[in-house]
């Protein structure tokens, strides 16, 4: 008996030994599915400056033989040199930034390197519906629910270029500004808000900022306003100044938002300098009339 059970184990054994020396097949990822690195030449004496379209969020390096990190007092822009003169070879470093999009970068050294200063294209605001962007890797953002960034920023786009105004009884007017609720959209739980400002008079207007609380309808005298601010986890335009009889447009985006009766969205614009405020009210009437994203037959 002893003897069957040993023979039985031998043979086991031999067959697991054959079955671990055969060839093991290794899967080939197909093109659509990897990212093609950007060729950087670093030096040890210089220091390359790289500027991103957003907010740089992570930054990996292949190797001790190059330094990396954001630059003081920019957070877009990466400054990476050799640490290591003369180090051989090829080492590589991987950025991710605050859009969702991920950039990888194949390193070599070089006494004299081609570009010291790099702008990456920010063709996610530009052209989000260019073929490039079947070329690109997205992060999944938190911020973004389940969304990407290229959706988001296509749908920006789209809204942008369109320039309808669906909405024609929200807004604002006076002191020679006039700002309107253009239309109001929504798309797996966010909120799309095309917003113009238009000046007429001959004197600019900068912009201070632009936010966006929650507040009550009735405030009793003598109550402090309970005031909630939503912070817009994306906008399509950095809007700076409305030139003189000039006027400018921008996307912007909020996480879902439903109100009770007693509350009201208000929107504020802040004049820099100068006391031409503008601020007009979102009812939750309106918010749950937003129009569905999928009416704008996006490609």
């Amino acid at each position: 008996m002893k003897t069957r059970i040993i023979l039985s184990l031998v043979m086991l054994l031999t067959v697991l030994s054959v079955k671990a020396q055969e060839p093991v097949e290794t899967k080939i990822f197909p093109t659509n599915q990897i990212i093609s690195p950007h060729k950087i030449e670093v030096t040890f004496q210089k220091t390359v400056h790289i500027l991103f379209p957003s907010e740089v969020k992570y930054v990996d390096l292949g190797s001790f033989d190059i330094i990396a990190d954001k630059a003081t007092g920019a957070e877009n822009v990466v400054r990476i040199k050799a640490a290591v003169k003369g180090f051989e070879g090829e080492t590589n470093f991987s950025v991710i930034t605050a859009d969702g999009c991920f950039y990888s970068f194949n390193v070599v050294y070089k006494d004299e390197p081609a570009q010291l200063s790099i702008e990456m294209e920010d063709w996610l605001r530009e052209n989000p519906e260019g073929g490039i962007a079947g070329d690109r890797m997205f992060v999944k953002l938190k911020e973004l629910g389940g969304e990407t960034p290229l959706v988001v920023n296509r749908i920006m786009y789209t809204l942008y270029k369109k320039n309808k105004r669906d909405i024609r009884h929200i807004g604002c007017k006076k002191y020679g500004i006039q700002t309107l609720l253009k239309g109001l959209y929504i798309n797996n739980d966010l909120l799309y808000l095309h917003i113009s400002l238009r000046n007429s008079s001959d004197i600019s207007f900068d912009i201070d900022y632009i936010r966006f609380k929650v507040v009550d309808k009735k405030v009793a005298k003598r109550t402090a306003m309970q005031e909630n601010f939503i912070e817009p986890v994306r906008a399509y335009n950095r809007l700076i100044t409305v030139d003189g009889k000039a006027t400018v447009r921008n996307i912007f985006v909020l996480p879902k938002l439903t109100l009770p009766d007693d509350k009201l969205l208000v929107v504020e614009v802040y004049e820099k300098g100068g006391a031409r405020h503008q601020s007009f009210r979102i009812e939750n009437t309106d918010l749950v009339a937003a129009k569905p994203i999928s009416e704008l037959h996006l490609k």
